[in-house]
């Protein structure tokens, strides 16, 4: 392949936050992005090239786009992956990751019992239809994590059941078409954000770990606070994972590690990861650069840390739902080490992602941060830049002075 600029084009299905932070990337490299997404003005429209307004399942706004772009791709799950199999056929562009793979991924009971398949390790979990069936389960695994099959995300659709009396409910509560996971005493969820590219390479991002609260993420640490045992069955199985999926770009990866030390898969997203967003300052290349690259077949970018990095999730808080105005950006902005995204959405919700702030740990930095050496985990204060990077974010908020 011999690459000049100005470069492609490139059609994304999906033009929330991720497919903002893609058209970011990818701008210096001469990388023009087209969205398509059903709301007029979307958060990527600021910074790509041109949205088409559609819906994920539009069948001519599809096609349009395919006509339009040199390569096609998606940051949201809910992308039609018959349209986009047919449009890029028709037109003749690649898609990336392979639609077969987000037919798989779309459906968590499929996404799970292919892992089975190819003998890769997750919890226990069962396909439940009716009350009667999960109550059942819910006895015989002491309760379980009710999850709907299709379309949840950041906490939707998942519904904790310990007690059979609450089965009916939970089960209506997701849908009715459900798998039940065990409930898992396990020490920390981590996640690894895994490449595909050209000719089959593979590449792993640092093993982070990502804290969670009422099943959404609030806070990724990059490298993951665990020992090196762990560390090293996560890049394993994570490998395995990519072995198991179709097509080039990254997947988000999310794993337990349970107290023995075993890990497990929870859920797969073949996209850019909220629990990858530290790439964008932590590693050499950002998990939605290298997205980028993988999807047009280009050279991946090396995924090394460069420093150790918190990511704090800054969600909505306020009462109900109103235009989005956040206060508080002044101190984040004259904080070392830290860096503010803004997700560009007109309204705020009660824990709708609005944004989030990075905060890395410098080497010698002027805010009192330790030096650190990339090659001892043990170095740097996580600990410390954790809290530092909560109190920044605590700090903003929507609601009125």
């Amino acid at each position: 392949m011999t690459i000049t600029l100005p470069g492609p084009t490139l059609g994304v299905v999906g033009g929330g936050q991720l497919g903002r932070m893609m058209g970011e990337a990818v701008a210096p490299l001469g990388v023009e992005v087209v969205v398509l997404d059903p709301t007029p003005g979307c958060p990527a429209s600021p910074v790509v090239s041109d949205q088409i307004v559609g819906g994920f399942d539009d069948a001519d706004a599809i096609h349009e786009l395919a006509s339009r772009v040199d390569a096609l791709t998606f940051e949201i799950e809910l992308a039609d992956p018959d349209l986009m199999a047919e449009a890029a056929a028709e037109h003749d562009v690649p898609v990336h990751p392979d639609p077969d793979t987000l037919r798989t991924i779309q459906d968590k009971l499929v996404q799970k019992e292919a892992l089975v398949d190819a003998g890769i390790p997750v919890p226990e979990f069962v396909a439940v239809a009716t009350a009667e069936g999960l109550e059942r389960v819910v006895e015989e695994f002491g309760g379980v994590m009710l999850k709907a099959r299709e379309g949840g995300y950041d906490g939707r659709g998942n519904v904790p059941v310990d007690d059979p009396a609450d089965a009916a409910d939970a089960l209506d509560e997701v849908g009715g078409n459900a798998m039940a996971e065990e409930f898992l005493d396990f020490e920390r969820e981590i996640a690894v954000m895994g490449l595909k590219g050209a000719d089959g390479e593979t590449r792993t991002y640092p093993v982070t770990e990502t804290i969670h609260r009422e099943e959404i993420l609030r806070e990724s640490v990059a490298p993951a606070r665990t020992d090196d045992a762990v560390v090293a069955e996560a890049e394993s199985v994570a490998r395995d994972v990519l072995d198991v999926l179709d097509g080039r770009g990254v997947y988000g990866i999310e794993l337990f590690e349970t107290r023995d030390g075993d890990v497990l898969v929870n859920e797969i997203a073949p996209r850019p990861h909220n629990s990858g967003h530290w790439t964008i300052e932590g590693a050499r290349t950002s998990q939605f650069e290298n997205h980028v690259r993988a999807v047009l077949g280009w050279p991946l970018g090396p995924t090394d840390l460069v420093a150790p990095a918190v990511t704090a999730n800054v969600l909505g808080d306020t009462e109900g739902t109103r235009p989005a105005t956040m206060s508080g950006v002044d101190d984040v902005l004259a904080a070392s080490g830290a860096d503010l995204h803004w997700y560009g959405k007109d309204d705020v919700r009660p824990l709708r992602k609005m944004g989030h702030l990075t905060a890395t740990l410098e080497a010698g930095g002027d805010d009192g941060a330790a030096d650190w050496d990339a090659g001892d985990r043990g170095a740097a204060d996580r600990d410390a830049l954790l809290s530092r990077a909560r109190d920044l974010r605590d700090g903003l908020t929507f609601r009125d002075a």
